[in-house]
């Protein structure tokens, strides 16, 4: 079993970073690929994925994101983070980690185990 926790959300303005942070507990963190997802204001607006890391510290990013978000890990910690730069008021949402042992598609969030409870950033123009 594995638990997650979001943090670093909050309200900043377009243009600014922020750093999200994702805590596991357990010790097999390490061999789970991670993920962030985002789910945007409205019941219809569907989560995706915006960043993936595997446990080999591969990644992804959806194209919306590329060049400004970087996604890490630090398994010693039990940590993954999402660095978020440039952010836009379209980068408003609530943002959920998750992670799967059996990852083969960042994308494929049933292939996800475990999710956290979702840290809201809100972007103002």
């Amino acid at each position: 079993q594995v638990q997650l926790v979001e943090s670093g959300g909050g309200l900043v303005q377009a243009g600014d970073s922020l750093r999200l942070s994702c805590a596991a507990s357990g010790h097999t963190f390490r061999q789970y690929t991670v993920g962030w997802f985002r789910q945007g204001p409205g019941k219809e607006r569907e989560r995706e994925l915006v960043a993936g890391i595997s446990s080999g510290a591969g990644t992804y990013y959806a194209d919306s994101v590329k060049g400004r978000f970087t996604i890490s890990r630090d398994n010693d910690e039990n940590t993954a983070y999402l660095q978020m730069n440039s952010l836009t008021p379209e980068d408003t949402a609530v943002y959920f980690c998750a992670a799967g042992s059996a990852v083969t598609y960042f994308t494929r969030r049933d292939q996800y185990d475990y999710w956290g409870q979702g840290t809201q950033v809100t972007v103002s123009s």
